[in-house]
């Protein structure tokens, strides 16, 4: 290989808008996840609040992440089956409290 062809092949790609969306939105899950985990183990209730308060803003940035994927074609997710549906809610329905 040519010393310039062994440069470029060496250089990293640029990330796609896609790639980006992507990677952004595992993050915001992650973090969701991270701040519900927080919450249910603080015994401050401060602190429960103002983490309350930051979910809260995670959730608003996936769902505008999740916006921009899906009128991209980039994140379709499948409506579940009603019969699936309707079973979950039979089966969890006598839990509620």
């Amino acid at each position: 290989m040519a010393p310039q062809q062994a440069q470029q092949a060496t250089q990293p790609q640029p990330l796609t808008e896609q790639e980006i969306l992507t990677d952004l939105l595992a993050t915001e899950k992650h973090m969701t996840s991270a701040y519900n985990t927080f919450i249910t183990e603080t015994t401050c209730a401060n602190l429960r609040q103002q983490l309350k308060n930051i979910l809260a803003d995670e959730q608003m940035i996936h769902e505008n992440i999740y916006n921009v994927m899906n009128q991209k074609g980039w994140y379709t997710p499948s409506d579940a089956p009603d019969q699936e549906v309707q079973q979950l809610k039979d089966k969890y329905n006598p839990m509620q409290v």
